[in-house]
């Protein structure tokens, strides 16, 4: 039996080439057993026809194809489904009487979903004024580059060693880098035993947390702070304190006694962006080593920094070896990366190592190995100083902006990706956000990033990492414009 042309059509939802997508519907036909084996196929001159592309097209698909059992050509006669090719198969559900439906209420022991975390809407691509924060611009990733890493690392010289699993290892060339030229910059030397890669900060944190926490332990963290490591703390259910930032980041005077973690941002606190100085950095130190805690130090965006001579590391300047490092690649290259490592003394580096080997292995290889490479050759360095050359001329756009509109900055800070906004008395910034995504504008409410129930509501986030620089100045303009009207009065 013949299938028709007309039987055939390009999903379009389905991202692609022409040829993958026109490899797509005969799989997907296939599979689904729309298409049966032996049936023949339309000619590559017909189907072109009828999908509007050209014959080359449709042959290069049909030779994909080919080579996966997919179809088989016969001589003159044309393209067939072929008789092994794959099929999907189908399991019947038998009925049983006395279903009872399971409750799910009760089964769950331990709940996750309850976390109050900023929102990210899917498309926030289709958003003229998207002052959201950690979303990477296009325009400024080096694809050539990367896509050429991606493919040396399939080559068949590498391909044995990114397919291959490394058990409990992580990829030494990146490990030899990190160790040799990352930290280096932030002033700090680390052998590679005292390394270890992650998914991302995200996931070195967590790892941080499970070993170092339990429900006996008491750990600190800045409010406002991450969101994330709230969530990841809370269900250590260690007993948490919020410790309140200035200026100058995280109040070290007002940590209580009794602590056993202390959690800190130094460099770009989150959410208000300020650098802790020198002076206080080292006072922290101090008090860690009188009252004996431990210190996390999330050193993330270390790399986007306007000040004429960047502070110190706080794992630099540690003596005792009470601070765990925790650093990442995935704001600096692109958020869906997800690559991360943990700097810390040997012994712990071997717990951490054995609570990631339980839970994922190790991250992808391949991955690695590509970044490993996107590193070495340098195409990183070239790519971080053009993001902060860009960034740096959107803060002088964004900050100009907000001064002509007169809208009031929670915190001055240097360098960076956003600023923390303090909205007038009064106004709900939730509900500022819900009037201003009509205008084609979405901002970040601040209430997600307080800890305490009854958190503020008139703080803000704009962030400039995804937005193009001649569209910086009309967003504001119409932020200012719903604060003067009143939109988002609470």
């Amino acid at each position: 039996m013949s299938i028709p042309p007309e039987a055939l059509f390009l999903a379009p939802d389905f991202e692609g080439t022409l040829q993958q997508r026109i490899q797509h519907t005969i799989v997907n036909g296939i599979l689904s057993g729309r298409l049966r084996r032996g049936e023949k196929l339309p000619s590559s001159r017909r189907l072109a026809h009828h999908l509007g592309v050209s014959r080359i097209t449709v042959t290069l698909a049909y030779g994909e194809l080919l080579a996966d059992d997919y179809i088989v050509a016969r001589g003159r006669s044309g393209y067939f489904v072929s008789q092994s090719a794959p099929q999907r198969t189908k399991f019947e559900q038998p009925a049983r009487p006395g279903e009872r439906p399971v409750d799910w209420g009760r089964a769950i022991g331990q709940r996750y979903s309850g976390q109050v975390l900023p929102e990210k809407p899917a498309d926030w691509r289709s958003y003229e004024y998207p002052f959201i924060y950690g979303q990477a611009d296009e325009t400024l990733f080096d694809h050539r580059n990367w896509r050429l890493c991606s493919l040396q690392t399939l080559g068949r010289r590498e391909i044995p060693f990114v397919t291959a699993d490394f058990f409990e290892r992580d990829d030494p060339d990146l490990v030899k880098f990190i160790a040799m030229h990352t930290l280096p910059r932030r002033g700090i030397f680390a052998r590679p035993e005292e390394i270890l890669v992650t998914l991302g900060a995200q996931n070195a944190l967590w790892l941080a947390a499970q070993v170092l926490l339990t429900q006996r332990r008491t750990a600190a963290m800045e409010e406002p702070g991450y969101p994330g490591l709230r969530a990841i703390l809370n269900h250590t259910r260690c007993n948490l304190v919020h410790v309140p930032v200035d200026r100058e980041g995280l109040r070290f005077e007002e940590l209580p006694d009794g602590l056993d973690v202390v959690f800190t941002t130094p460099s770009h606190h989150c959410p208000t962006n300020v650098t802790m100085p020198l002076e206080r950095r080292r006072a922290l130190l101090d008090l860690a080593a009188a009252r004996d805690f431990m210190i996390v130090e999330d050193d993330y965006e270390f790399e986007i920094s306007f000040a004429s001579r960047p502070v110190p590391a706080l794992k630099s300047l540690d003596r005792d070896g009470r601070v765990i490092y925790i650093g990442s690649f995935s704001k600096s290259l692109f958020p869906g990366l997800r690559l991360g490592y943990v700097i810390a003394a040997e012994p712990l580096i071997r717990e951490l190592r054995a609570l990631r080997a339980t839970v994922l292995r190790h991250p992808p290889g391949q991955i690695q190995r590509t970044v490993a490479s996107f590193l070495s050759l340098g195409h990183y360095d070239a790519m971080v100083a053009r993001m902060s050359q860009a960034f740096a001329r959107r803060r002088v756009a964004m900050r100009k902006a907000i001064r002509d509109c007169g809208l009031p900055l929670a915190a001055e800070t240097e360098g960076g990706s956003s600023f923390w906004m303090h909205a007038p008395d009064g106004f709900d910034t939730s509900a500022l956000a819900e009037r201003l995504r009509p205008l084609s504008v979405l901002i970040e409410p601040g209430h997600v990033f307080f800890g305490a129930k009854d958190a503020p509501r008139d703080f803000y986030r704009l962030a400039y990492s995804s937005i193009d620089e001649t569209k910086i100045a009309k967003g504001i303009r119409l932020i200012a414009g719903q604060l003067g009207s009143g939109g988002g009065k609470a």
